[in-house]
């Protein structure tokens, strides 16, 4: 199938498969023309690679993976992926981490600025006037 069919199939533009192309995750056969002709596995390819970009992985990383999805029988493949899963999920684990210190950092100012803004509201209340 040509690109513009693969796009339809899978819903990634054209664009996109050309990205794929470019980084390695996917591959195409070129007519006489020079158009991109894919086969049907390319529809089941497109999609693995859609989920592991929407798992946060980037298409350097999904490059490390893909291999191991392609000759599942080898060792030394299997053993690549799953040093470059763990780097992965180290890496995110850091993230978390730090996405939590920053969360917490905020939820202190937070409530700095929730007892300000009641002192605020507190000195703007009107004194009653005895008459």
């Amino acid at each position: 199938m040509r690109i513009g069919e693969l796009s339809k199939r899978t819903g990634v533009s054209p664009r996109s498969l050309r990205y794929y192309e470019d980084q390695g995750l996917l591959t195409s056969s070129r007519s006489d023309a020079g158009q991109r002709h894919y086969s049907d596995a390319a529809v089941q390819r497109v999609s693995l690679i859609r989920q592991l970009l929407e798992a946060g992985l980037s298409s350097r990383v999904i490059a490390t993976v893909l291999p191991c999805v392609d000759d599942p029988g080898d060792l030394d493949v299997a053993e690549e992926t799953f040093r470059a899963m763990m780097r992965e999920r180290d890496r995110i684990d850091a993230e978390i981490a730090h996405l939590i210190e920053t969360r917490d950092a905020l939820d202190v100012l937070v409530r700095a600025n929730s007892r300000h803004r009641a002192e605020l509201s507190t000195a703007r209340e009107p004194v009653a006037r005895e008459v």
